[in-house]
């Protein structure tokens, strides 16, 4: 019987990577015959084919690939004609997941423009950074995302910034607005030769990832990795009757590039949710027929939390393709949820490796196999995870791990793994290229990520190291955090790092913190200070006053830190929590702690 088992898994195994390989290939003969059909194309074509299948179903209203295709049409026309955006032009996108996103993002598209997905929770200096880092020179945002603007408005217009926004009438005057022109404009298609290309490598998106060196950064974002992502349902078996869940944000790679470019490359409809919603997310499941939904591991872990129902293996749902999904989570959500196949993908934004776990194997990231190793090249090198960094052997080259073992992946670039790297930085991009690693002269991307490779093949996902972790589904910038706090007035010196939490996904911000001689701990200042400068899920859960401590290599230490977690019986420094109510970081106390390990204090 396991003979047989195995022999499937093989034969499975080479089918899904010949299916891959072969669209692999297709793309690349595009590129070399100059006949590249891009996700807008591939879009413009659906319309036409499905003209009054649903594409886009939002907050209970239909629509149909006939009416995105003609209000993106109107919005590249007021684009060309009211805006005065030229072919090339890039133009920065701040909105919330509404139909009007993919609207002005093909619609930009269309007029020939490459755009920049801006995340809606980033404030003042960090949406200030982005905006100037990708060199948009517009910026479009949705009616709801006014008062996120307002701190840096002037900013911007001093810089000659143009900002529309997807209203009728607005209140300042040099704020324009786009839904009074679209009554007037046309619906008929701009000149194809506006966003024509023969190029796969031509840059068309620019979406922002954590910064290891402060904020964001920019991940350029080709016409080739934006159709390799738009593959990824129909590499897992999906069709063109499917009906995709997406309650992801748009702003990041999975929902826009995978999610709305999955649905467009299949000619499948999609459920657009402003935000997800685990009380709604069955319900919703059940009135739209949907049957596949993306997911990170946190989502899961709500819909697992929800109290039981009769109702809840009442659903069409078969696949849910995404990532993060720990391994009890899993188990646990088909025991409740019924027999559905969980597709996990990984790969970064701007990375140049991909793994899919097309098998539903639980706990794993993806397969590997000979074939692959021989087409995408990989290796999982040493890594100290006291000292932070790459163990090395006589010579100065990485050292394998044993097959089993935990190792640093990292990727090879090549021609065929190309890394774009960052719009507007070198610097930066030549930080993530590793060099040298095991001869003279390679190059590997490093992820950032520790692994793990069975003896079948099946990958794990470990941790992160380095200056980032992830929360909330987002990934934290520590140094991007240390900056922010450590503008308080009481605060000498700030560590960021991330702890890990029963029953989370991921780690929770907690910041070690050394007083300003003189001054006292102020929870209600530091509060109200991260609340102003940070993103949500950016901002420390806990608080540890300590005196810093510093490693040989004079990098502040974090591994004891990470290590002690924030045990109030087992660490003498003072601690602190968040609470919301009080908005403030109040002392943690044994009995707070207790609440928060049975999961009776939100976090």
């Amino acid at each position: 019987v396991c003979v047989c088992v195995c022999v499937c898994v093989c034969v499975c195994d080479l089918l899904f990577l010949l299916k891959v390989l072969r669209y692999g290939a297709q793309l690349e003969l595009s590129g070399v015959t100059r006949t590249v059909r891009t996700v807008l194309q591939r879009f413009i074509q659906q319309a036409q084919r499905v003209p009054d299948k649903p594409f886009i179903i939002y907050d209970g209203r239909v629509h149909t690939y006939r009416d995105v295709d003609a209000r993106s049409n109107k919005l590249a026309h007021v684009f060309r004609d009211s805006v005065g955006l030229r072919r090339g032009a890039c133009v920065a996108l701040l909105m919330s997941n509404e139909p009007d996103f993919v609207c002005a993002w093909l619609g930009l598209s269309k007029a020939g423009c490459s755009v920049a997905f801006l995340n809606i929770n980033i404030r003042t200096k960090g949406l200030l950074h982005c905006f100037h880092c990708c060199g948009a020179s517009t910026i479009v945002i949705g009616a709801d995302m006014v008062e996120c603007l307002e701190p840096i408005l002037s900013s911007l217009l001093e810089d000659d910034i143009q900002v529309w926004v997807m209203k009728a009438h607005s209140d300042h005057p040099q704020v324009h607005t786009l839904l009074d022109k679209l009554e007037s404009a046309s619906d008929q298609p701009v000149p194809a030769a506006l966003h024509a290309t023969s190029s796969l490598r031509a840059p068309t998106l620019y979406i922002f990832t954590s910064g290891t060196t402060g904020l964001p950064k920019a991940a350029v974002i080709t016409h080739l990795q934006s159709l390799k992502a738009a593959a990824g349902f129909w590499a897992f078996g999906a069709k063109s009757d499917d009906v995709v869940y997406i309650p992801l944000p748009l702003y990041h790679s999975a929902a826009s590039l995978i999610g709305v470019g999955g649905t467009i490359h299949l000619g499948a409809t999609c459920v657009l949710k402003k935000k997800f919603s685990a009380s709604q997310f069955w319900q919703d499941c059940r009135t739209h027929n949907v049957t596949i939904f993306q997911y990170i591991g946190e989502l899961c872990r709500y819909l697992c939390n929800q109290p039981q129902t009769d109702m809840e293996k009442v659903h069409k749902v078969r696949m849910g393709v995404g990532n993060g999904l720990r391994q009890d989570v899993w188990r646990e959500f088909l025991s409740r949820f019924g027999n559905i196949k969980m597709c996990e993908v990984y790969g970064s934004t701007e990375g140049n490796l991909c793994f899919m776990n097309h098998i539903g194997k639980i706990g794993a990231v993806g397969r590997s196999n000979f074939f692959y190793r021989l087409l995408f090249k990989y290796d999982l090198v040493k890594f100290d995870m006291v000292m932070d960094d790459l163990v090395k052997d006589q010579r100065g080259f990485c050292q394998h791990v044993e097959t089993g073992h935990t190792g640093l992946l990292l990727s090879k670039v090549s021609s065929t793994s190309p890394f774009f790297g960052y719009v507007g930085s070198k610097h930066l991009t030549e930080r993530k290229i590793l060099r040298n690693v095991l001869v003279k002269g390679d190059a590997y991307f490093n992820t950032g990520d520790l692994m793990v490779e069975d003896h079948q093949g099946f990958i794990y996902f470990r941790d992160r190291v380095g200056d980032t972790f992830r929360w909330k589904g987002e990934n934290v910038a520590t140094t991007e955090v240390s900056e922010a706090l450590g503008l308080v007035d009481f605060i000498q010196e700030v560590n960021v790092y991330g702890v890990e939490v029963p029953d989370h996904e991921g780690r929770a911000g907690m910041a070690a913190i050394t007083l300003r001689p003189g001054f006292t701990f102020d929870g209600r200042k530091l509060f109200h200070h991260a609340v102003r400068e940070l993103p949500a899920y950016a901002r420390p859960l806990f608080i540890r006053l300590q005196e810093m401590e510093i490693t040989s290599t004079f990098k502040q230490q974090k591994f004891q830190l990470v290590q002690s977690g924030f045990n109030p019986s087992t660490i003498s420094d003072p601690l602190y929590v968040v609470d919301n109510d009080q908005r403030s970081y109040v002392p943690l106390t044994a009995d707070k702690y207790s609440t928060i390990i049975c999961g009776n204090h939100k976090l």
